[in-house]
């Protein structure tokens, strides 16, 4: 046995404390809901909200991008969880639809702007529907701060059109939201969440990130499937829910495959991200 004499033990407890603290991390979820209306059977909304809640409350990150948001759903999500709240309004600018809803903790973060706008050729336009669109297609944003240390970001959280024939809609919905990143103020941080319809081999995913980081390639800790979507067996097959950055150092990536009995939060891995700001 090895034994440390008082003024060793004293010397490497103090070296000990006297280390930095480790950095402060960011942790950001993107999480595509499932829709209230799908015809889900077992893995209807009812009956997967309680592990819906406990996969966000096992990784308890301080903000959460959404896609296929009903009212209902998040409603039902902070109701579980009272340290968050939500906010964003429904594609068609309402609360009956989809919405793409960011979550945030109320104890981490400060929400001190934000907004939403469509992707078309009139993004302004409330609902707005071009490019081929069968459904407005629309992002929603904030600029945070963070109550620790007062350091600001920007949470942008989109969901693509998702037909095969949409990938010229995807690659202008990208061209657009690059546009609009590239006008934010330079020094401030900017993270994308989104559910892309797409692959990373495809146009879209080269627009955006041409001024942006993809996470899953940018991170140097991995963990979890490449793929996101599974359609509730478990089995991913296209990579299509990303988080994007820049401005910001990604720490580590993870794609979540949180289960019970053989059952799912979601048909999409959820995919989190620590940063550090």
């Amino acid at each position: 046995m090895i034994r440390m004499s008082r003024l060793a033990l004293f010397a490497a407890l103090t070296a000990t404390i006297a280390q930095p603290a480790i950095a402060d991390e960011l942790r950001v979820l993107s999480f595509n809901v499932r829709t209230v209306t799908g015809k889900d059977g077992p893995d209807r909304w009812e009956a997967r909200r309680e592990l819906f809640a406990d996969t966000i409350r096992q990784l308890h990150p301080d903000v959460i991008g959404t896609q296929e948001l009903a009212k209902e759903q998040g409603d039902d999500t902070v109701a579980r969880l009272p340290e968050y709240t939500w906010f964003g309004r429904d594609r068609f600018g309402g609360h009956a639809d989809e919405h793409m809803g960011i979550f945030y903790r109320k104890d981490r973060l400060k929400l001190v702007d934000s907004g939403d706008y469509w992707l078309s050729d009139t993004p302004d336009k409330v609902a707005s529907i071009t490019w081929g669109n069968i459904f407005p297609r629309m992002v929603n944003w904030a600029l945070f701060e963070r109550l620790s240390d007062h350091k600001r970001f920007y949470l942008l959280d989109t969901h693509f059109p998702y037909r095969d024939q949409d990938e010229d809609a995807r690659s202008r919905s990208a061209r657009e939201m690059a546009a609009w990143i590239g006008r934010l103020p330079a020094g401030v941080p900017v993270i994308l969440t989104g559910d892309f319809n797409t692959g990373p081999e495809s146009d879209a995913h080269a627009t955006l990130t041409a001024a942006l980081k993809d996470a899953w390639s940018a991170a140097p800790k991995r963990e979890g499937p490449e793929n996101t979507f599974h359609g509730f067996t478990g089995n991913p097959t296209k990579r299509i829910d990303w988080i994007l950055f820049r401005g910001v150092e990604a720490t580590s990536v993870h794609t979540v495959t949180t289960s019970k009995d053989g059952h799912y939060p979601s048909d999409h891995f959820p995919v989190e991200a620590n940063f550090t700001l």
